[in-house]
């Protein structure tokens, strides 16, 4: 618990959550454990009690209590994130959205829709089947698009349709105080005021929850057409999808697999595929169209040594290549029987795509981390799953330094410490050095909006010591943001692990 534990009044919260609410309040040990799952190194930190509210009055009510009390509050979708989000460190109530689940709108001829938060991406797609649209952003887990919105999150086909925070034209939520707001309308664009919407995507329920959203949709292309094609090394795979970029191809997807993930997916899921590094990719449009843009990538990956390039418009086989694509977590965790899988990910710019997931190969290698990937590369976005035995303190050592220095060196190159993933409790001291002084004034904003910090309390921001900074000298960062110079880089990496972990500021030269 946390020094602040003495100001929580958990029992008359929770009694009077239980006379509102009735068998909508939880508190059994099974439930409250369900609700805090982590995929990081942090250990579960259940809650005291879960709740299922079925509509935006009763979110507001249950959170008006909670402030009265000082009772943290933590959203839940699905419980597909990454970082620790759902974790409950200071205990509180977990609000999950899985009854608020109603489609309310869906407006064809705008190509929007209005949902509640529990709804899920394939839901969403399943009633939107008739309509002839579809909603684009695929993570891969079939997560609630609340939980997207609040960890901003993308997945495979943000290359071509943007990521959750480009789809969400307005919100509804409610704040700490347990008031509720609507932070837009259904216009395409609006200059009316601050942009409450998109401070609230990405939020990670910190500043308040979510209770209904305004999304872009698309119309469901006249051909899609996948596409794979091996290559000898990851260098070669990714040069040539900075070309496929650079040269302007609207590719949909392009993805990825490194050679251990597809010796993993051929295991896993039964293909037979070539156990080199290999790119999937998909493309949408017209008929015409897509087999332009199909022989185009060809074109480029012959230039890059790329072998068995095939295409495909048949739905069977294309669906069964990115089911197969989407299983990879499962697929990897075959390749080290009995080992947990630490996901981690990082983006960077197109240009820098290459160097970064070499030299993060090389030092997994150097560590003695077997941690295969699977890349959103179209974006400059990847992901590592590195495969520990839990119960090994010098691996879980091992994997946490990887993630710091993975970080570091993508935000060094110019990027960040996580493309879609997000925060959570896992990479706040990553965003604190990838941020600096903007850091504090996150710090401000998380303050205005939530006083009393119940709102999902210890992820994202740390409000402990704000204004503590350290800042180096700038000719040590003169690479900084730069591709190539991979010793000037390391040299740098170490210089601000040495001046600290949690207090570097790279605001630097003021």
């Amino acid at each position: 618990m946390s020094n602040r534990d003495a100001d929580i009044d958990r029992s008359t919260a929770l009694e009077s959550l239980r006379q509102f609410l009735g068998a909508r309040l939880l508190t059994g040990r099974s439930v409250r454990e369900q609700h805090c799952h982590t995929t990081t190194i942090i250990a579960s930190q259940p809650p005291d009690a879960v709740t299922f509210p079925q509509n935006a009055n009763e979110v507001s009510d249950i959170v008006k209590i909670c402030a009265q009390h000082r009772m943290p509050v933590i959203g839940y979708g699905t419980g597909t994130s990454l970082e620790g989000h759902v974790n409950a460190p200071w205990g509180g109530v977990a609000v999950d959205f899985s009854e608020m689940n109603r489609v309310l709108a869906i407006n064809q001829e705008d190509l929007d829709c209005v949902i509640e938060p529990g709804v899920t991406r394939r839901a969403l797609n399943r009633e939107l089947r008739d309509t002839g649209l579809f909603f684009a952003i695929d993570p891969g887990a079939d997560a609630s698009l609340g939980g997207m919105a609040a960890t901003r999150a993308s997945g495979t086909n943000a290359v071509r349709y943007g990521t959750i925070r480009e789809n969400v034209l307005a919100l509804k939520a409610v704040m700490a105080d347990g008031s509720m707001i609507s932070t837009g309308r259904r216009a395409r664009k609006s200059a009316a005021g601050y942009d409450l919407t998109h401070l609230m995507v990405g939020s990670e329920g910190t500043l308040g929850l979510i209770t209904e959203l305004t999304l872009r949709l698309h119309g469901i292309p006249e051909t899609i057409c996948s596409a794979r094609c091996s290559f000898v090394s990851v260098h070669d795979a990714c040069q040539a999808v900075i070309d496929i970029i650079q040269l302007g191809v609207p590719v949909a997807r392009i993805e990825l697999l490194d050679e251990l993930t597809v010796r993993a997916v051929n295991e896993y899921s039964q293909l037979s595929l070539p156990e080199t590094p290999l790119l999937l990719l998909e493309f949408h449009g017209s008929s015409s169209g897509v087999e332009e843009q199909a022989n185009s990538c060809g074109d480029i990956f012959n230039d890059h040594g790329g072998s068995q390039f095939q295409q495909s418009v048949n739905p069977e086989e294309r669906n069964r290549l990115w089911r197969a694509r989407h299983d990879t977590y499962w697929a990897q965790l075959r390749l080290r029987e009995g080992a947990k899988a630490i996901a981690t990910d990082a983006c960077v710019p197109i240009s820098c795509l290459a160097e970064c997931v070499v030299r993060a190969q090389q030092q997994a290698q150097k560590l003695g981390i077997l941690a295969p990937i699977v890349g959103h590369v179209g974006d400059g976005n990847f992901h590592m799953a590195l495969l520990i035995d839990p119960d090994n303190q010098v691996e879980m050592n091992q994997a946490t330094h990887f993630i710091e220095w993975l970080a570091e060196l993508a935000v060094d190159l110019g990027g960040t410490c996580t493309g879609e993933h997000g925060i959570g409790q896992g990479k706040m001291s990553s965003l604190r050095k990838e941020t600096g002084n903007a850091y504090n004034w996150m710090g401000r904003i998380k303050r205005a909006f939530d006083p009393h910090n119940i709102m999902n309390p210890g992820k994202l921001v740390d409000l402990s010591g704000l204004s503590q900074q350290v800042t180096i000298d700038p000719s040590e960062i003169a690479s900084t943001g730069q591709c190539g110079d991979s010793e000037a880089t390391d040299r740098y990496i170490e210089a601000r692990r040495e001046v600290g972990d949690a207090k570097i500021s790279r605001d630097t030269g003021r």
